[in-house]
């Protein structure tokens, strides 16, 4: 389906605005969101996607529900024809506004909330528009001042670039906010752009705010940042400080930093899926008491027919299921695969997940197989149904350097597959329990450090064998069972929209 055959409607009840995820890419939070639409069909909801390029993205991945009454794609780079060329002097007025709200971003400073409420009027009334931004004499001046004065880099162009890649998207938010139909709440799943396009819409209307969080945004920016190539560092060998992250790298986080703190102030209610991302939260400015933690959940009923189709002894095959790309450190499975193989030839890793969102790293890892003599060990399945994937498997594999509460490993755990995952996000509440009545359900897998493929082959190594693996499948299906249910996340979200549509 193409954006000219996408359903429109002249209102909804709930705004979704998701940046980079459904419907058009798969994975755990595109899930979720799919999963969240179809359990409240009284609710009629309108999806405001937000990705790069309109060339980053196929067809959609997902069929629509029939309560998705509304869909807009919109793009934040490249997908519109900038305005005419047209010299202009500026507002001086304006100009001290913008000045005040970067120095905000630069200061992290509290009153970043009152500043942007500034720039939110000026971008409403139109007296900053993309005009002003590209071709205002005041403009040009405030950005090389801003150079000469605090840019360590030497570069001048890579800082103009940047300086217009950080700003272009503002004017495609402004946009979808002056246009966006009537809701009554809005639900934004990160902070980034489209917590920012939410900070507008509540700016502009006045209706409720909820953001959910899965993983950190900013968080996850920074692990992308640290591992960029694009980002470019112009210093000679003379002028960096080994201690220093380059200037870019730092401009691009203090802004997603700010961008998540203006979304913080603003949002009505906040969630968490456990509680050290609830912490995380209130210490990158969240108010306390606009925040709750609501775990992710699985229908049981989706995987009672997987789990009784399987085999009562550990299949010596470990599968990680997720898209192949670098936050999920697909090579550190890789590598231990061949550990595991050199000790038990009968073994096999499977990677089921798409390849399209960032080809360049797979193609690092299929030529990381080959290279260790892997090619008929280690197998990529591409996407699959996760249903069919569990019922051969004998462990569920998590080698990722960042996650949230993984919905893969509840699935596995509902179809009765235990699971080996990094010490990331709640991954260890998963594995062992969080409190002592969880605990005393047992240990459901095994939690190693980040990025030790010898540490993961040992632990993969033990856990196949049947006197450890019968007891780990046994305590993962009662942990799902008991704290980790669709009914129990669907009924405290009921509570969050009713809260928000209340009054509306």
């Amino acid at each position: 389906m193409n954006s000219s055959h996408f359903p429109t409607a002249a209102s909804a009840d709930i705004a979704l605005l998701l940046e980079g995820t459904f419907p058009y890419v798969r994975g755990g939070v595109s899930s979720w969101i799919f999963q969240m639409i179809n359990a409240y069909p009284e609710y009629r909801f309108a999806v405001v996607f937000l990705g790069s390029r309109p060339q980053d993205y196929g067809d959609i991945k997902y069929s629509l529900p029939d309560n998705i009454v509304h869909v807009e794609a919109h793009y934040l780079h490249g997908a519109h024809i900038p305005p005419l060329v047209q010299a202009q002097s500026g507002d001086t007025a304006a100009l001290e506004h913008i000045a005040t709200l970067h120095q905000a971003f630069r200061n992290g400073k509290s009153d970043t909330a009152c500043a942007f409420a500034r720039l939110a009027h000026l971008l409403k009334s139109g007296e900053i528009d993309e005009k002003f931004f590209l071709y205002s004499r005041q403009s040009w001046e405030f950005i090389t001042q801003n150079y000469r004065q605090y840019c360590t880099d030497p570069s001048f162009i890579d800082y103009f670039w940047t300086v217009r890649a950080m700003h272009e998207p503002i004017w495609v938010m402004a946009r979808i906010a002056a246009n966006l139909i009537p809701v009554r709440a809005f639900h934004t799943v990160s902070t980034g752009y489209a917590g920012f396009l939410g900070t507008l819409l509540k700016d502009r209307t006045g209706k409720p705010l909820i953001l959910s969080e899965h993983g950190i945004y900013t968080k996850e920016r920074k692990i992308d940042l640290y591992q960029s190539a694009w980002i470019r560092d112009n210093r000679n060998v003379f002028e960096k400080d080994p201690t220093e992250v380059s200037y870019f790298r730092e401009l691009w986080m203090r802004f997603y930093v700010s961008l998540g703190r203006l979304c913080y102030h603003h949002a009505d209610m906040i969630t968490a899926l456990y509680e050290a991302n609830r912490q995380r939260q209130i210490a990158d400015g969240a108010p306390a008491e606009r925040t709750r933690i609501i775990p992710n959940g699985i229908d049981l009923a989706r995987f009672q027919p997987v789990r009784s189709k399987r085999p009562e002894s550990p299949p010596p095959i470990l599968c990680l299921v997720g898209r192949i790309v670098s936050i999920k450190d697909v090579k550190t499975f890789i590598r231990m695969m061949r550990t595991v193989v050199n000790r038990m030839p009968e073994a096999e890793g499977w990677i089921a997940g798409p390849e399209d969102e960032d080809p360049d790293y797979a193609e690092e890892c299929h030529n990381l197989v080959a290279s260790l003599g892997l090619t008929d060990k280690v197998k990529f399945l591409g996407f699959q149904k996760v249903e069919v994937v569990l019922e051969q498997i004998g462990l569920v594999v998590l080698s990722s350097i960042s996650e949230a509460l993984p919905l893969v490993v509840l699935e596995g755990f509902a179809a009765g597959v235990p699971a080996l995952t990094t010490d990331v996000g709640s991954c260890r509440q998963l594995i062992y329990g969080l409190d002592a009545d969880d605990q005393s359900l047992g240990i459901a897998g095994a939690v190693v450090r980040i990025a030790d493929p010898q540490a993961m082959a040992t632990a993969a190594i033990k856990l196949l064998r049947p006197e450890n693996w019968l007891p780990a499948r046994a305590a993962a299906i009662a942990r799902v069972e008991r704290y980790y249910t669709q009914s129990i996340m669907f009924d405290e979200f009921r509570k969050v929209y009713e809260e928000a549509l209340k009054g509306t």
